[in-house]
């Protein structure tokens, strides 16, 4: 120890100088800022000089001695390494190396500059090479955490580690994932170009969201990545579950676009047995901006047979929407030569039009248009009309209203309307009709805008209703014939009405109505002798009539309620309650004989064996007058049945309100200027709600009180005085609708398959899928019907979601004793989940009185995580098909897909 004592003294003052010089390598306090040293300028400046006002048109002299000589400096300064403001974090510690140049930022570490931004376990600021490292953190197990987020602008890349240099904003990424336009990238090595260009390298691309195991890949094993815009790769094939398949390119391209972008639409194959083999469904789709787009599609047969549609829709947020199509088919059968042979075009045009309710409040047009030929949905074999192919009508209507504010206030609109039977190809159109009309005016009410009594609630309007009508055929349809026939008329309408109370239980009302009516289209008969024949001439030109009627209706409302709970005991059923609306009716419908002629028919011998009536409007737009004097009674009864029941829930306070009969009307009139049969038919109608207002229940019949004879002939004697009953039973119809599903009992509504039911309905077909669903399963238009996700339990409580669509009908006979049923079937359509993947559907119905299935059809589809499979089969009738479709969900690869079906054939 003595003779260490040097040495120990010599080691403590130098460990003492150290402190006292050295400096801790630590994160510099914030706030602090270095002041550079003062040094004298070698250039003198007078200020008197320079803030003395010069005498205008002065010169001024610089000399060398006033020259500032950093303007001429030739040594230009070091650009700085960050040219933006850096903000850092860390939650254990951040610490700063001057011998490395290097700032560590360690667990939860965050560092900001510009619109960058990196989170990660460990940041390390490389200031030698102007590079920030971002890596994870290892725990005391071997475990990594903590990943980097690498964002710069809209891109997030989560990579495993990332080396970023912040002179060329260039990157190097290890194992980076990121998302582009709903696709998903793993790559093992990415280099970052630029903020707009990426070159990764043995890429997984999917879509599935399952990111560690996904169903399906492709792997890219050198490509170019411009986000928001493409993908452009070399080899690439795909992998399921990590196998490698055969489906492969040489090279491949993935837009990524957000915005909507025209392309190819791939087609769908198939074959018919009198087409042969079919491209269907393929064309190309035009974004032509943001409010339209334009979709061509085509389909192709090897026999020559070939179709074309064109669709569209556009939308201008809170003014207008709607879409078009037009749709052509040159179908050929069989092959030229044979006896079979035959070539038929047919063609449909739909267009629908919706103005928005805050475009214009005081006018407003729409449309809906569905014409073409007759037999387009039973001809057409593309998927799409499966469920049309029962339409018998097809109808359209476009209109446009214009209201003008005022009082009175004034109403007009303009309407063509388009009808037609598919059946017997009839046409009926209104092109156009045009209605104008004025509100009611009260000449007599009082100022104070109250109305009491007969005299204030006297009223009159005045309508005008004009129209030109067109009855045509199917094959006279756009042809200058289909014009000759046409019926023009305008009809001019003034109603008085009053209303008032009646001894204070009664509503008696009092109308009369004048009707004056004008027609271009008038006729002339006569008999021929020569070809004893009766001839018609038709007349052109402007003709009237006029008519008029009263009528008169006394009604109340009668409340009945039958209590059947008594005190201290809680019955099941506690009251019914009865309201009964019964109203008596008086109308009279004056003769206007005045507008009738008549000839006489002339034999061989000069004499006159009959004289015939007819009226010159008879074949006019509105026909012709009343020729008979009509003086009736109308009576009629409305019945609504109620019942309080005990509520099934023990906590409910009160009882429970059920409807028993939401309507239960009877209905007949008597006329008393009739000279046989007064008593027309008692009507029967009524229906109700049951089984939680799901199943709707309507009935009806009718009563006709007299005889037949032994012709089966109505005449004027009352069946009951036959040896009959009061009434006899001359028709009569039920029809029940029942729709369920599993989502009925949570007050949901059933939204499945939304966007294929609104294809069927602008078609004309019904919504309830009881004559099947159209379908295209490659058009995601058509498929985009949302799923919803079912969080995963560690117990098996699966609830199968499922619907049920029965339409029941029956309809009676009996009006000259053939005592017959004349229609009775049974309609069903329903889908169920068996597993939470796999969806079955039927569409079907049940003939019983021809005792056989009417037209059928079976779904199948499986739920494939990314992908989908559908099956639709129509396993009988002339409609037989079948169609399968797999592919990917996502629209960005709905190309890749195996698409096959069997199209109908035509039957003679």
């Amino acid at each position: 120890m003595r003779t260490n004592k040097f040495q120990i003294l010599f080691a403590l003052s130098f460990t003492m100088f150290i402190n006292m010089c050295g400096y801790a390598q630590d994160r510099p306090k914030s706030g602090g800022e270095i002041v550079p040293a003062k040094k004298e300028d070698s250039i003198t400046v007078n200020v008197n000089d320079v803030l003395q006002p010069k005498a205008k048109n002065s010169t001024v002299e610089l000399t060398e001695k006033g020259k500032d000589s950093t303007k001429t400096d030739s040594v230009k300064p070091k650009p700085e390494f960050l040219t933006d403001i850096v903000t850092y974090k860390a939650k254990d510690y951040t610490s700063f190396s001057r011998k490395e140049q290097k700032l560590y930022l360690y667990n939860e570490a965050e560092i900001y500059y510009g619109d960058m931004e990196i989170k990660a376990g460990i940041i390390v600021i490389d200031y030698s090479k102007n590079e920030v490292y971002a890596g994870r953190v290892k725990d005391s197990a071997g475990v990594y955490s903590q990943h980097p987020v690498f964002k710069q602008g809209t891109q997030i890349v989560e990579p495993d580690s990332i080396r970023f240099n912040i002179d060329t904003e260039k990157a190097l990424i290890f194992n980076s994932r990121t998302e582009q336009a709903g696709g998903f990238f793993d790559s093992e090595i990415s280099k970052k170009e630029n903020d707009s260009v990426y070159f990764v390298r043995n890429a997984k691309y999917t879509t599935s969201e399952n990111r560690e195991d996904p169903e399906y890949y492709f792997l890219l094993r050198k490509a170019k990545v411009v986000p928001d815009e493409k993908v452009a790769t070399g080899l690439t094939n795909m992998f399921i579950y990590g196998v490698p398949t055969p489906i492969g390119l040489p090279f491949a391209y993935f837009p990524l676009t957000k915005k909507q972008t025209s392309g190819v639409i791939f087609p769908s194959f198939g074959e018919q047995n009198s087409r042969g083999y079919f491209l269907q469904n393929g064309g190309y789709y035009f974004a032509l901006s943001d409010y339209i787009d334009l979709a061509v599609l085509g389909d192709y047969y090897t026999n020559g047979s070939y179709g074309m549609r064109l669709q569209s829709k556009y939308n201008v947020r809170y003014k207008y929407n709607g879409s078009f199509s037009f749709k052509y088919e040159n179908l050929i059968t069989s092959e030229r030569g044979f006896e079979d042979y035959a070539k038929s075009t047919i063609y449909n045009l739909q267009w629908s039009h919706s103005q928005d309710t805050k475009a214009n409040p005081n006018s407003r047009f729409s449309a809906s248009v569905n014409l073409g030929s007759s037999n387009y949905y039973q001809t057409s074999v593309n998927q799409t009309n499966v469920s049309n192919f029962l339409n018998n009508t097809l109808s359209s209507s476009i209109s446009y209203s214009k209201t003008f504010q005022g009082e009175p206030q004034v109403n007009m609109s303009a309407t063509a309307t388009h009808s037609q039977n598919t059946n017997t190809e009839s046409i009926s159109m209104t092109l156009p009709s045009i209605q104008a009309s004025v509100s009611r005016i009260f000449p007599f009410a009082s100022e104070s805008g109250t109305k009491k009594g007969v005299i204030q609630n006297i009223n009159f309007q005045y309508n005008l209703s004009a129209e030109n009508q067109i009855t045509t055929t199917d094959s006279l349809f756009f042809k200058k014939e289909m014009w000759d026939d046409a019926l023009t008329g305008v009809k001019h309408t003034i109603p008085l009405s009053t209303n008032f109370k009646l001894f204070k239980y009664f509503s008696l009302s009092a109308s009369s109505n004048y009707e004056e009516k004008w027609t271009f289209n008038t006729i002339n008969k006569s008999y021929d002798t020569v070809l004893e024949k009766e001839v018609t001439t038709e007349k052109s030109g402007l003709d009237a009539f006029r008519t008029y009627n009263f009528s008169t209706s006394l009604g109340t409302t009668i409340y009945g309620m039958f209590n059947f709970e008594k005190e201290g005991e809680d019955k099941k059923i506690k009251a019914i309650r009865h309201v009964m609306r019964p109203s008596v009716s008086y109308n009279i419908n004056p003769s206007f004989d005045r507008y009738w002629d008549s000839y006489e028919v002339v034999n061989a011998d000069g004499e006159v064996e009959e004289e015939v009536e007819f009226s010159r409007f008879e074949e006019s737009l509105y026909g012709a007058p009343n020729q008979n004097f009509s003086s009736s009674l109308g009576l009629n009864l409305s019945n609504n049945f109620e019942a309080k029941v005990r509520d099934k829930d023990s906590t409910a306070t009160e009882s429970k309100k059920i409807t028993l009969l939401n309507n239960l009307n009877f209905s007949t009139s008597y006329n008393f200027a009739g000279d046989s049969l007064k008593w027309s038919p008692m009507r029967v109608s009524g229906g109700t709600q049951i089984l939680n207002d799901k199943m709707s229940v309507n009935f009806g019949a009718v009563l006709d009180p007299y005889a037949l004879d032994n012709n089966n002939r109505k005449v004027d004697v009352y069946n009951i005085n036959n040896g009959g009953s009061l009434f006899r039973l001359t028709s009569a119809n039920l029809t029940m609708n029942y729709t369920l599903n599993s989502k009925s009992f949570s007050g949901k509504e059933d939204e499945s398959r939304e966007n294929s039911r609104d294809e069927t309905l602008k078609s004309g077909g019904r919504g309830d899928d009881l004559f099947g669903v159209s379908e295209d399963f490659a058009d995601q238009r058509l498929n985009n019907n949302k799923q919803e996700d079912k969080e995963p339990s560690e117990f098996y409580n699966y609830k199968m979601p499922w619907s049920l669509r029965i339409a029941y009908a029956v309809n009676y006979s009996n009006g000259t004793r053939q005592n017959e049923i004349s229609s009775h079937s049974l309609m069903f359509s329903g889908d169920i989940e068996f597993s939470p993947r796999w969806t079955v559907g039927a569409s079907s119905g049940y003939d019983l009185l021809n005792q056989g299935f009417t037209y059928t059809q079976l779904r199948f589809e499986r739920d494939l995580l990314s992908w989908r499979m559908n099956l639709s089969w129509v396993p009988f009738s002339s409609r037989s098909s079948w169609n399968f479709f797999i592919g990917i969900k996502s629209s960005i690869l709905k190309d890749i897909k195996y698409d096959k079906q069997k199209a109908p054939d035509d039957q003679l």
